[in-house]
């Protein structure tokens, strides 16, 4: 399961004070008496936003996201992009069975040992219901942060990643999916892509250990190809298009392995799908 949120390290975003008296529903700022809800373990700094919702095909997703396992699965085979084993790898080496805060902003319902997860939607797993460019944590206090394909789906990416480099510790890690050539995919709201150096611009206040293509070329012309194919088969029609490219999908899946080997050509990253980046707080 995942990690619950240490009070200690939550601030009142009306007053930034860090002491807080907790009861059984809610907590209150001992400074400026500004109340925030608690209910199942959770910290509600953010109404949860459950109902902002609207594509079909995302409340499909938000469905199946209830059941972690299921929908890590299904994503893990019939996605359109391919990846490798570098988030699980950076798990077991920086947060497996270590005494440390590690955050998964933007979590979704995930389930990972030793995470406590953050989303604005409040997900089973979910343990503090925030806007992640408002972050109610205190400086500093942070060892790891997790940020998987979230930055695209909000409108000031610059803003959330000055809140992920204010809380981060000095020597803390940043792991960070950012796609580069994806279709377009509300979660709620889809608003930027990123080249290989726009990703490494946005982080460039971190010491740089790895940014790597995460997701290659064909998976990049699969996730077109698909939508295209979608679009030209439905006649205008969103729920036949709905139809037709989950079964494109479904179909067309296995493309994506062939990035297996193209993922290591030295132009891959000029239609990559999108990449990850790795990076240290110095």
């Amino acid at each position: 399961m995942s990690k619950q949120i240490d009070l200690d390290i939550l601030i009142c975003l009306n007053c930034k004070n860090n002491q807080f008296k907790k009861n059984l529903s809610k907590i209150t700022c001992q400074k400026c008496q500004k109340k925030y809800p608690y209910k199942d373990d959770k910290y509600f700094f953010s109404v949860p936003k459950n109902d902002i919702i609207t594509d079909p095909l995302d409340k499909l997703k938000h469905f199946l996201k209830r059941y972690s396992l299921l929908y890590e699965g299904l994503i893990a085979i019939i996605s359109p992009v391919y990846t490798d084993n570098t988030l699980r790898h950076f798990i077991n080496l920086h947060v497996k069975n270590k005494n440390i805060m590690a955050l998964n902003l933007g979590s979704g319902n995930s389930n990972y040992k030793n995470i406590s997860n953050i989303d604005i939607i409040n997900y089973p797993n979910v343990n503090l219901i925030c806007d992640i460019t408002n972050l109610p944590i205190k400086n500093e206090s942070i060892d790891i942060i997790i940020n998987r394909a979230v930055l695209e789906h909000i409108p000031n990416d610059q803003k959330a990643v000055s809140e992920m480099f204010r809380i981060l510790k000095k020597g803390g890690f940043i792991i960070c999916f950012y796609p580069f050539i994806q279709g377009f995919h509300a979660s709620p709201k889809d608003y930027t892509r990123k080249t290989y150096e726009g990703v490494k611009e946005l982080f460039k206040n971190l010491e740089l250990i790895e940014l790597k293509c995460y997701g290659g070329p064909t998976s990049g012309l699969l996730w077109v190809f698909q939508e295209w194919l979608a679009i030209l088969l439905s006649f205008g029609i969103r729920q036949l298009h709905d139809l037709i490219y989950l079964l494109i999908i479904i179909i067309t899946f296995p493309i994506k392995y062939l990035d297996i080997i193209l993922i290591h050509h030295p132009l891959a990253k000029n239609i990559s799908s999108g990449f990850i980046i790795i990076g240290r707080k110095i």
